[in-house]
């Protein structure tokens, strides 16, 4: 069943090429950069930013006076009246900020949605928290992007931890890991064919870099930076990351920049805003679920099957799957407890291949997943992805005709 009255417009999204930690994005205010994105592929559709009544921003990583949120970049994007709020789930505000969307639209809050999800990893904040009561005066800071890849607040262990506890837990070898990360690279060359066909269902390519004024471009881009050549020979010869491990660099995703937007509305104007009016793109559940501590990996599986009891269907009734996989791990686990071929997953690409910007990583999945059923003639598709805190978000999208 759909989620009454909420429709994504078939082409109303767009997602940059996402690049490498210190890459050649490093360079841009991840919230400013966000709104000169979608101002261009706006005017792209022809599609007025007057329209939007509401504006949701999903971003992770503090920039600059970030402290504003949503109304600094519906402002510069051109959508000068709109309120909105920002948010932040980590890996999963790709799919909290749809659900917040799609939410306003069902509340009557709003008819028409401006979602954008952004994020820098390269150059994160050094933040100082002051604590004048402590030994001294001294107060505490952090990286704020490395220091929480590296230490949870509540266990004080890494992420690659739990990707460790989940492949002890569901008895996951090496092999098993590395075969999965070799089939991910070779989905993500069916995205390269035909001068990157698939791709620039979504992304406009090749794409301008302009410098931090954003007055001029500076370089282009001709897709994602930071993929590497993916051997069966070469992940053999890495070492785990942590010794006795499964987990190596060639087995689980980078940091990366870049953003991902879309917009939510109702079949009315969606059928207005559509590249083609005759694809109806509905939403149809949404489920959220959090895991033991330290098994982050694990997460996606009760969220992905919340979604699907939320839209009244099964995997025997889905046509496509999509997950965040910051490790080959999420998907090796993922297949084992619900029986899906671990190998048919994740068409035309991921996150552990082209990276992971945090708030965009989701977004991007969830677009590559409508392109990916519009190409099977419709059908339903799932995505579902983890994040920090042993938590995940999923949600079930039905493409189909008018």
């Amino acid at each position: 069943m759909a989620i009454n009255n909420v429709e994504i417009p078939y082409g109303a999204y767009w997602s940059t090429p996402f690049t490498k930690w210190q890459g050649s994005l490093q360079h841009l205010h991840a919230v400013k950069f966000a709104a000169w994105v979608t101002k261009s592929e706006l005017a792209k559709r022809e599609i007025d930013p007057g329209i939007f009544d509401s504006g949701v921003f999903g971003m992770t990583n503090n920039q600059f006076q970030s402290f504003y949120g949503a109304p600094w970049p519906l402002y510069e994007a051109g959508a000068k009246r709109t309120p909105g709020h920002m948010l932040s789930q980590v890996c999963a505000t790709g799919v909290r900020g749809l659900f917040a969307s799609a939410s306003e639209i069902v509340m009557g809050l709003a008819t028409t949605s401006l979602l954008m999800t952004a994020d820098r990893c390269s150059n994160g904040p050094h933040i100082y928290y002051p604590a004048p009561s402590g030994p001294g005066g001294n107060g505490q800071s952090e990286d704020q992007v490395p220091y929480n890849m590296q230490h949870d607040p509540i266990g004080g262990h890494s992420m690659i931890d739990t990707g460790e506890n989940v492949a002890r837990q569901f008895g996951i070898t090496r092999e098993e890991l590395d075969e999965v990360a070799l089939r991910r690279f070779e989905q993500y060359q069916e995205a390269m064919k035909d001068d990157q066909a698939f791709q620039k269902r979504y992304m406009t390519l090749p794409f301008s870099i302009p410098n931090p004024s954003f007055r001029k471009e500076v370089s282009t881009l001709s897709g994602d930076e930071g993929v590497f050549p993916t051997t069966a020979e070469g992940l053999a010869r890495l070492k785990p990351v942590t010794e006795g491990g499964v987990v190596t660099f060639g087995n689980m995703t980078h940091p990366a920049d870049g953003n991902a937007s879309m917009i939510v509305t109702t079949p009315e104007k969606a059928r207005e805003l559509s590249k083609d009016d005759q694809i109806r793109i509905e939403l149809c559940g949404f489920g959220q679920a959090r895991t033991e501590l330290a098994h982050m990996p694990a997460a996606p599986i009760d969220a992905a099957a919340r979604a699907l009891a939320s839209a009244g269907i099964d995997y025997t009734d889905i046509k496509a799957i999509k997950t965040h996989n910051p490790f080959a791990v999420n998907d090796v686990a993922f297949a084992k407890a619900t029986g899906v071929d671990v190998m048919t997953m994740n068409n035309y690409g991921c996150s552990m291949i082209w990276g992971h910007p945090q708030g965009p990583t989701g977004m991007r999945s969830i677009i590559e997943l409508i392109e990916e059923l519009v190409l099977l003639g419709g059908g339903y598709g799932l995505f579902t992805g983890c994040a920090g805190g042993d938590q995940a978000m999923a949600v079930v999208i039905r493409v189909s005709d008018r």
